[in-house]
């Protein structure tokens, strides 16, 4: 399995945000080819009770080829021209294996 993570910082007008995000950002992920499973929150905190983060997405891929030709289509095209509306400069975007303990 093979995730991928996109850690978006606090913005400026949280409701907006969330609002763009749930219906217009995820709807587009939603038609991307490939994606095992997905979840995100807003509910995000660290074990002192903050966070850096104000939203948390991961989707899983069987694997980075996967990943990497979701990406490539045209629906994984949208979604990267539009995650810089999400949050402009603002967002951690990171992939890797996940190994089962």
């Amino acid at each position: 399995m093979h995730k991928l993570m996109a850690l978006y910082r606090m913005p400026p007008d949280p409701d907006h945000f969330r609002n763009y995000y749930e219906t217009v950002h995820i709807p587009l992920v939603r038609k991307m080819p490939g994606i095992v499973r997905m979840n995100y929150s807003f509910d995000v905190h660290d074990f002192g009770g903050g966070s850096p983060f104000f939203c948390i997405f991961e989707c899983y891929f069987e694997n980075v080829q996967d990943m990497i030709a979701s990406a490539q289509t045209p629906e994984g095209q949208v979604v990267t021209a539009d995650v810089p509306n999400c949050r402009p400069g603002e967002v951690e975007i990171v992939h890797f294996p996940v190994v089962d303990a």
